[in-house]
C-alpha cells in the first residue's frame, strides 16, 4: 500500500506540474496584484489542462497525506523526490525545455537516491 500511495503521489504531481507548466508558459506572464490574479482566476475556469492540473495536485496532497499516516516522514519525503526524475525528462520531451548536463547530473543524483531509500 506504501508504495501504491507513493505511486500516485509522483504520478499526480507529474502530470499536475507539467500540466501547468504548459498553460502558464501559454498564458504569458502575469501581475501580481489585484487584477493580475482575477485574470489568473477566470484563465483558470476557461482552460481544461489547468483544472486538470488542480485536480492531479489535489490527488497528490491526498495520497502524499495518507502516505505520511502508513511510513515514516524520513522516507515519505525524500521518496517523493522521484518527481524531480520524471519532471526532468517530461519537460525535456513535451515542453522542449533545455536541460543541461549539471540539471542531467542533479537528476541522475535524485534517482540514487530515491533507490537508496528503496532499499
Amino acid at each position: 500500500m506504501i508504495w501504491l500511495l507513493l505511486g500516485i503521489m509522483v504520478i499526480a504531481t507529474v502530470f499536475g506540474d507539467l500540466l501547468q507548466s504548459h498553460e502558464m508558459k501559454r498564458s504569458g506572464a502575469q501581475s501580481v496584484n489585484a487584477r493580475g490574479l482575477l485574470a489568473l482566476l477566470k484563465q483558470i475556469g476557461n482552460r481544461l489542462y489547468l483544472i486538470l492540473a488542480i485536480v492531479c495536485m489535489a490527488i497528490s496532497f491526498f495520497a502524499f497525506m495518507a502516505l505520511l499516516q502508513r511510513a515514516p516522514m524520513s522516507f515519505a519525503v525524500p521518496a517523493s523526490a522521484a518527481t524531480v526524475i520524471l519532471e526532468t525528462i517530461l519537460a525535456k520531451l513535451f515542453l522542449h525545455e533545455r536541460v543541461g548536463k549539471r540539471r542531467w547530473a542533479g537528476a541522475v543524483l535524485v534517482a540514487a537516491g530515491v533507490v537508496l531509500l528503496a532499499h
